[in-house]
């Protein structure tokens, strides 16, 4: 269940809306809503409600929509994510988890942005939440002052952050999106001067000097037709700034010239900064916030340091390469953040280790994490490559293949081209086939020390472009699948990721819930540990259902894992969970393996041989030995010895649902890997 203040007043379930009544009871909604988990009391609800003197019924009125409200909620299912509204005297309280309102979310998101000290990471996180607005806050609602100054305070909230948003961008050396971004918000709020400011600087930054400036005149006689004033401090600063910068000759070259190396760096306030080179030695004029007297040395013969301004997920910046191919530029940092409460998994860090960094081949390493659904391939592999990214000084970087997610995977073209970009290729240099792409990626890379990692693989015919191939890189794939085609044609070394034991499943459960909340009762955790068939994604899940519920003692949730009928269910946090990842794992099958499958999961204890299966699915035993190869190859079975093949219980329950609900679910759901890392 999820609520919306960031456009229409909504709240919507997995079903779809619900109907919230008239703009009064919306209205009563958004207002407890504003306040989650704070008694409001009903004379604010009315004051609010109605603009002048309010109606001798006005409290009955109130008391009815809140009645209707309280069915409508209880009707989608309310009490399941622990929302509840009551009656405290004269006042009302909804009681709900705040992430459930969009306004919440927006508000995380933006605090967790650093445009300026992390802007790579500050884009997504700013882009997700800017995302969550659909038209006008708190539309829908009664037209009084109260709402109108909760609007707007929404309003700033999100115009400061996509002032952020496009600081983000100029701070990578995108100004190009970041004009695009300022400017539709600059034309609708021509008085907001921090607004204007921003967009002049990227103006300046494209080398549309001449607009920029109009903006600045523009607004400053804006300023003082209507509000009789002069422009402030931060607009006259950027008007000063590119005036300077402009004598001094500084402003963004409109084509590169073939000896200048364009990149990003650090003025000061972490404004971006481009270092062009002019004839021998000489002196390197900076832009973006420095004084025009502000210039750096440039060693005789060689272009000034700088990198390529990144692709998808951007560029850290980084020291220039020293290995004597002549490269210059700021090494990319692609890798997702480090997973959260790794733990265990020492024995596959090792294999990855030992498989990663030996170079007595001759050849580029190559490691496939390949295990079921949820067993935490992904986490293994960044974490790996955060351990080690020492030994990669030349940079790191990471893609998602979308295998085994939602929509279709992704195209090697598109993914060459992101790298290109990363490592500092003009997009108008960047080929347009995937072939041409990929020659040119191993051409780049030759000579580096660079660690490729390419998550959620769904074939080898998918990774094989992607692969870099210098003796001194290194890839890791991960994947559902085996990749068997990557271990017989290009040596990969294979790294089988298990289900937690006992043991380091309740440390997982620890590490999420705290040590003392486990060791209080050690056997309901080794339940849980079971009833999650020990996969990371299902005890995360489960320790996310404890912890939205402090009182809850282990065994309480065990108690309702133990019903087949809700386990899967019970396993899922928000867009995650254990029915998500089958699902996508399922939806790749042919149909004659989801039949195979489905039918597997009527065996009684998850245990069989070809015969058992072949009499259960009506297939005959050839066919029926080439799809159990197939479903242990995607490790959605496990063969533990010679024809003794074993299907996990969360399988199980979901090849069962799907029989049951003729496959409908396969259409839908998240992919694994987003809530797998751990």
């Amino acid at each position: 269940m999820e609520f919306s203040l960031l456009g229409p007043i909504a709240v919507t379930t997995g079903s779809g809306e619900l109907s919230l009544g008239p703009a009064k009871r919306r209205s009563v909604l958004a207002l407890l809503l504003l306040q989650p988990n704070t008694t409001v009391p009903l004379e604010q609800l009315i004051d609010s409600l109605w603009e002048e003197e309010p109606p001798e019924h006005a409290r009955t009125v109130v008391q009815g929509h809140v009645s209707r409200l309280r069915a409508t909620l209880a009707e989608g299912g309310a009490e399941a994510y622990g929302i509840e509204l009551t009656t405290h005297g004269s006042a009302y309280l909804l009681r709900l988890p705040e992430e459930l309102i969009d306004a919440h979310r927006f508000g995380e998101l933006v605090a967790l942005a650093r445009p300026e000290a992390a802007p790579a990471d500050a884009v997504p996180l700013l882009r997700e939440a800017l995302g969550l607005w659909r038209g006008p806050a708190l539309t829908g609602t009664v037209t009084s002052p109260p709402f109108a100054a909760a609007a707007h305070a929404l309003e700033e909230r999100r115009l400061t952050a996509v002032e952020a948003l496009g600081r983000a961008h100029g701070a990578l050396g995108e100004h190009e999106q970041a004009a695009a971004i300022l400017y539709s918000a600059a034309v609708n709020h021509p008085l907001r001067e921090g607004l204007i400011a921003g967009l002049m600087r990227a103006l300046f930054r494209t080398g549309r000097q001449s607009d920029a400036l109009e903006w600045f005149h523009r607004t400053r006689r804006l300023l003082n037709e209507e509000l009789g004033v002069d422009p402030g401090e931060r607009l006259r600063e950027a008007y000063e700034e590119i005036l300077r910068a402009e004598a001094a000759g500084a402003g963004r070259q409109p084509s590169r010239p073939a000896d200048a190396t364009r990149g990003a760096g650090e003025g000061p306030a972490g404004a971006p900064s481009f270092h062009v080179k002019h004839g021998q030695g000489g002196r390197v004029p900076l832009q973006g916030g420095a004084d025009a007297g502000d210039a750096v040395e440039a060693p005789a013969g060689e272009p000034a340091a700088g990198g390529a301004s990144g692709a998808r997920g951007g560029t850290e910046g980084g020291s220039a390469a020293g290995d004597g191919s002549g490269r210059t530029g700021a090494a990319p940092r692609l890798l997702p953040r480090p997973p959260a409460r790794f733990l265990a998994r020492e024995e596959q860090l090792g294999a990855l280790t030992e498989a990663l960094t030996d170079r007595t081949t001759g050849e580029s390493p190559l490691a496939v994490v390949a295990g079921p659904a949820g067993v935490g391939k992904t986490a293994c592999a960044v974490q790996w490559a955060h351990l080690h990214a020492d030994a990669f000084p030349d940079g790191q970087l990471f893609a998602d293949l979308r295998g085994f997610g939602e929509g279709d995977e992704a195209a090697p073209a598109e993914i060459l081209r992101d790298f290109l970009l990363a490592l500092g290729t003009p997009p108008e240099r960047v080929p347009g086939s995937a072939q041409a792409a990929s020659a040119l990626f191993r051409s780049l890379v030759a000579e580096r020390r660079l660690l490729v990692v390419l998550d959620n693989a769904r074939s080898s015919a998918q990774v094989r472009p992607l692969l870099p191939g210098g003796l001194h890189c290194a890839t890791v794939v991960t994947s559902r699948s085996r990749l068997d085609g990557l271990v017989a044609t290009d040596c990969a070394r294979p790294v089988g990721l298990q289900a937690l034991g006992h043991e380091e499943g309740a440390a997982l459960l620890g590490a999420m819930l705290g040590p003392e909340r486990v060791a209080e009762d050690p056997a309901a955790a080794r339940e849980l540990v079971d009833l999650c068939d020990g996969l990371p994604l299902a005890l995360r899940a489960a320790a996310a259902q404890l912890t939205a519920r402090p009182r809850w003692r282990l065994a309480r949730l065990a108690a309702a894992l133990r019903d087949e009928r809700r386990r899967l269910a019970l396993l899922s946090a928000e867009d995650t969970g254990m029915a998500a990842a089958l699902r996508m794992s399922v939806a790749r099958l042919s149909a004659d393996d989801a039949r195979l499958l489905s039918a597997l999961a009527t065996s009684a204890d998850g245990h069989l041989n070809a015969s058992v299966a072949a009499a259960l699915a009506g297939y005959d035993p050839e066919r029926t030995q080439d799809g159990l190869d197939r479903l242990a190859e995607m490790h959605l079975v496990d063969e533990e010895a010679t024809d003794v093949y074993t299907i996990s219980t969360l399988t199980q329950l979901f090849a069962r649902d799907e029989r049951g609900e003729g496959g409908k679910g396969r259409r839908s759901g998240a992919g694994e890997e987003s809530g797998e890392r751990g």
